[in-house]
């Protein structure tokens, strides 16, 4: 089954350092975030809700209501933290998975600007508040 269109990215692109572009708005919402060590290899399609890229390494994924994961890539994802980019794959299963390949295309040209390899999702919780 292909997915040519699996979400737009709303990315913002700006620098931490030359060279190492960073999504600040999803950069923050992680920041709110902490890993709770439970990794699956796998998530269902039909919940994906949101995917945005952080930076080149790393993706921030909203499932169902208010579950979030983090995948970080196996390799950079050259253009992932684009304007304008999004995010295409293709699986013969109802799931994403550890391992499917990502291409990165230009809604703007349709010209492919990089690929990875999926990474595991690491399930997220919110931070405790701060008394």
């Amino acid at each position: 089954m292909r997915y040519p269109v699996l979400f737009a990215l709303a990315a913002a692109g700006c620098a931490t350092t030359a060279g190492e572009p960073v999504n600040e708005g999803a950069a923050a919402r992680l920041a709110g975030l902490q890993r709770t060590g439970e990794v699956k290899t796998c998530l269902n399609l039909t919940l994906l809700n949101e995917i945005t890229a952080v930076d080149e390494k790393t993706l921030l994924i909203r499932s169902g209501a208010n579950n979030w994961y983090v995948s970080d890539l196996k390799t950079r994802c050259r253009g992932v933290v684009g304007r304008g980019a999004r995010i295409e794959y293709s699986t013969s299963l109802s799931q994403l998975c550890r391992n499917d390949i990502l291409r990165i295309v230009d809604n703007t040209n349709g010209f492919l600007t990089g690929s990875c390899g999926m990474g595991s999702f690491e399930r997220l919780e919110p931070k405790p508040a701060a008394e």
